[in-house]
């Protein structure tokens, strides 16, 4: 018999929720039978804390989130950090040079008392995007920005592909890239640019360590190339059977897809 699961980590766009953060129904009651069971349950997601907060506040969780790729991790409801992987001085100053380079100014992502991001005074994000944020984003210099805040990423949402890609291989291996297909804005792109050799799994590693709990054991529920490192290293792997295919090589079991409740099946492999 395989060992028990000592803790569940689960991405959150495209595995716990399908577009518009709806959560189908069989999800909601398998997240309370988790609960019940008295497995752990950790976020995963390449969201920053305030869009991973409010969506599973409406579905009464507050659970600990890894958050931007693996830079955070800290508990929801308290705010707590478990982890913090910032990008060493100069080389997120050598980040944005290199989307200066393409003539893209990004979104930065800090961990900060106040703000959540920083903007220059013309982001290259999509409008709307820069819209979303500025309730908690601050504008500014970004040259200062990445000189004296605690950065943690970088990144563009809805911009055409080739400025996505010109961006990418501006940034090449000074950072981490997850270049991908904009879900909220249709034919374009979404780059996020986290700090060298950072990935999910490294604040599963860190929330493990700081719980008590066995890092061998973990069940893992993810659907992108994001979490190829957080599926590598997990016990046991679930992937809906519509997710990237760098995911679905690694499955161990496929479920359905998150609009139509595939995550519950998780509640199978608690028992």
């Amino acid at each position: 018999m395989p060992p028990s699961v000592s803790l569940v980590v689960t991405d959150l766009d495209g595995t716990l929720w399908h577009r518009h953060e709806e959560v189908h129904e069989d999800t909601v009651a398998a997240l309370a039978k988790v609960a019940e069971l008295g497995v752990p349950l950790l976020v995963a997601t390449g969201r920053r804390a305030k869009t991973t907060r409010d969506p599973l506040a409406m579905v009464g969780l507050a659970p600990p989130a890894v958050v931007l790729n693996g830079a955070l991790g800290l508990d929801l409801a308290s705010g707590e950090r478990f982890h913090r992987a910032a990008y060493p001085p100069g080389e997120a100053a050598e980040v944005l040079a290199a989307f200066a380079s393409v003539g893209l100014s990004p979104v930065v992502y800090v961990d900060h008392a106040r703000y959540d991001v920083f903007l220059g005074p013309a982001p290259s994000t999509h409008p709307h995007h820069a819209g979303v944020l500025r309730p908690t984003a601050c504008v500014d210099d970004l040259e200062r920005v990445v000189d004296e805040e605690v950065v943690l990423g970088f990144g563009v949402i809805g911009v055409p592909f080739d400025a996505g890609d010109a961006a990418a291989r501006a940034v090449g291996d000074r950072a981490e890239l997850h270049l991908d297909q904009s879900l909220d804005h249709p034919g374009m792109s979404a780059l996020t640019v986290a700090p060298r050799g950072q990935s999910k799994w490294d604040g599963v590693l860190a929330f493990c360590a700081a719980s008590g709990l066995d890092a061998t054991r973990v069940l893992a529920l993810a659907d992108g190339p994001n979490d190829v490192e957080l599926l590598d290293n997990a016990m046991l792997r679930l992937v809906p059977e519509n997710a990237h295919r760098s995911a679905l090589d690694r499955a161990d079991h496929l479920i359905a897809p998150a609009a139509d409740g595939g995550w519950a099946e998780v509640v199978r492999f608690l028992g």
